[in-house]
């Protein structure tokens, strides 16, 4: 499992830095229409679901498949494809959306992370982004009607640190590949 996951460190590299550069996007052009946050985060989803089904296909202990993973990265393909196919959803439930992927998301990370925790150091970074990812979503459910500006910043903020620990993690990975 973990000779795989070391080989594939570039897989995480690329969700964190796609996550980052939406991130960074969502910040600077606040003022950008619902139907570009839609595809902005469509394309974020459908990139991290297919990087989630690369990881999980053996990479689990012992070559076996790693279903938890997948599923998270069928999550990803799931929310990237409602996000193409309706694009007319309003706001509120475009932020449902994105709130249950992240809590989802989060949940199926921390169990990532407590399974790695016997075979590596530094799961704590995934526990981080599992954390950052179910506050998030928990935010978001909870204040689903908030103004479109503060929105766009709360994702922006969540997808620079959810994308800052992601590529993190990755270099880590990338350095015990070396080892």
């Amino acid at each position: 499992m973990l000779s795989t996951i070391l080989q594939r460190w570039w897989i995480l590299l690329l969700r964190g830095i796609s996550a980052t550069v939406f991130g960074v996007l969502a910040i600077v052009w606040p003022g950008i229409t619902l139907l570009t946050l839609v595809i902005f985060y469509g394309v974020v989803a459908l990139i991290d679901g297919i990087a989630g089904i690369a990881l999980g296909v053996r990479s689990g202990v012992n070559g076996r498949t790693w279903w938890e993973m997948i599923l998270l990265g069928l999550l990803g393909v799931i929310a990237g494809a409602v996000a193409f196919l309706w694009p007319g959803l309003t706001a509120v439930v475009l932020l449902v959306v994105i709130a249950l992927w992240a809590i989802i998301r989060g949940i199926l990370e921390i169990i990532g992370a407590i399974t790695l925790r016997k075979i590596i150091q530094g799961e704590w970074l995934l526990i981080l982004s599992g954390v950052l990812s179910i506050g998030f979503g928990v935010l978001l459910l909870l204040r689903p009607a908030a103004g479109a500006l503060a929105v766009m910043w709360l994702i922006g903020i969540y997808m620079i640190a959810f994308g800052i620990t992601t590529i993190a993690l990755s270099l880590r990975l990338r350095r015990l590949r070396g080892s």
